[in-house]
């Protein structure tokens, strides 16, 4: 492909296109949760089937980012992404045919084999585009994208299932899918391959080292594998996953457990779940790029990338306490007001730990690195909502809540005891 003519501010296009499809794909999982009204009535699911169901996805979330990350580094960032997206949309698609408890969890298990995947690969995207200074912002972008999406899924679901039917809102969603792909196929490459680049932001990447970087993982297949045993054995691979493993199943109950909660505790029906569900994520979508415009404010300001990283981490974990007091409060609005404060301490958080990645590990490695990270999140998802329908329906959401305001702040500690300032020095594992 030979364009004429180059696109201006090409990695921000990139960062552009990556939040978009972080966008479709929390679109994608939150369609279920939106119409579980509909979707439990006409399949005839009960309590504990729903969050079986869940359960079940984070099974298969979990399995694949183990080996996604894995994946992308093999195929690399273009193809890699691809691969997922394409085959998630096609298993959102199919959920439109669903017609029983058990083929509606097939269409979720292929949905969360096939999801994960574009997370390895927006990071490892990032890392091939942006500076170390900027790596954090890039992260926040791409991550603001499943904020927007979780905002726009509650009304669009919504509106598509009210005029033409549960099923319809998962056909239609996933559609778009197959559309963003196109868009990513005729766009992206790393930078010395991409056409689209013009010579003066080449200049400006090759200054900051990010092309001389990226060089290393430019080839469709990557010439030196990612040892996906010693970045699993690693203390920093190793503590990637377990904070993942704490944190990640606060926002996945949030995710799959507000609309639940706001229908069965504060008396929503599907019309005003579609209206106010969203608000949380909008909250998350800005603290996305405040997270990661932050840590790189602290880098400016001569602060070490460890300690610019892990303080905004602490400064997000702070506010995850807040959790404890949405079953307490006496009105809905409040509870919603207090899961704004969730969702955005967590997209601080997780904004900057999703960078970590790209801080320690080389770039063959960078996306197996976070596949792990994120498969430490997915089974912490998985265990946690195997039980949560029984603990609610044996007891209240107040367990639930009190465990999501305690999780962010135990993990913080361990970062800071655990990973000192060596590991993002060497740029490897130790």
């Amino acid at each position: 492909m030979n364009p004429r003519f180059t696109l201006p501010k090409l990695r921000w296009i990139i960062a552009g296109l990556l939040l978009v499809v972080t966008l479709i794909n929390y679109t994608d999982r939150l369609t279920m949760s939106v119409l579980v009204g509909e979707i439990r009535q006409n399949l005839h699911l009960d309590e504990t089937d729903y969050w079986q169901i869940v359960s079940l996805f984070f099974v298969a979330y979990a399995i694949m980012y183990a080996g996604s990350g894995y994946v992308v580094d093999r195929l690399g960032t273009r193809l890699g992404m691809a691969l997922f997206v394409c085959l998630w949309s096609v298993s959102q698609m199919l959920h439109g045919l669903a017609i029983g408890k058990w083929s509606f969890a097939a269409c979720r298990f292929g949905l969360g084999l096939a999801e994960p995947g574009s997370f390895p690969a927006a990071t490892k995207a990032v890392g091939e585009w942006f500076p170390p200074q900027q790596r954090a912002l890039g992260v926040g972008i791409f991550n603001a994208g499943s904020s927007i999406g979780a905002t726009l899924a509650s009304p669009l679901a919504a509106v598509v299932a009210l005029n033409y039917g549960w099923r319809a809102a998962f056909v239609f969603t996933g559609v778009l899918g197959l559309l963003w792909l196109a868009a990513w196929l005729a766009l992206y490459r790393p930078p010395r391959l991409n056409p689209w680049l013009s010579r003066k932001e080449a200049a400006e990447l090759g200054s900051l080292g990010v092309i001389a970087e990226a060089s290393a993982v430019e080839t469709p297949v990557a010439t030196k594998r990612a040892d996906w045993l010693g970045v699993l054995a690693s203390r920093a691979g190793f503590m990637l996953i377990v904070a993942r493993f704490l944190t990640d199943p606060v926002i996945y109950f949030v995710i799959f457990g507000l609309p639940d909660y706001l229908e069965k505790e504060r008396g929503f029906d599907l019309a005003m779940v579609g209206r106010y569900a969203w608000v949380p994520y909008a909250f998350g979508g800005g603290a996305y790029l405040v997270g990661g415009w932050l840590s790189g404010r602290m880098m400016r300001g001569g602060w070490s990338l460890a300690r610019s990283r892990k303080t905004a981490m602490t400064i997000g974990a702070a506010l995850l306490p807040t959790a404890i007091l949405a079953p307490l409060v006496p009105s809905a609005w409040m509870a919603i007001a207090a899961t704004c404060v969730i969702v955005a301490g967590h997209s601080i958080w997780v904004g900057n730990l999703m960078t970590l990645p790209a801080d320690m590990f080389p770039p063959d490695e960078v996306a197996t690195a976070a596949g792990f990270s994120g498969m430490g999140g997915a089974i912490g998802g998985a265990l946690a909502f195997w039980f949560t329908g029984s603990i609610i329906s044996h007891f209240s959401y107040l367990p639930i809540f009190i465990c999501a305001g305690l999780l962010h702040p135990t993990a913080i500690l361990l970062v800071w005891w655990l990973l000192p300032e060596r590991y993002f020095l060497q740029k490897g594992r130790s």
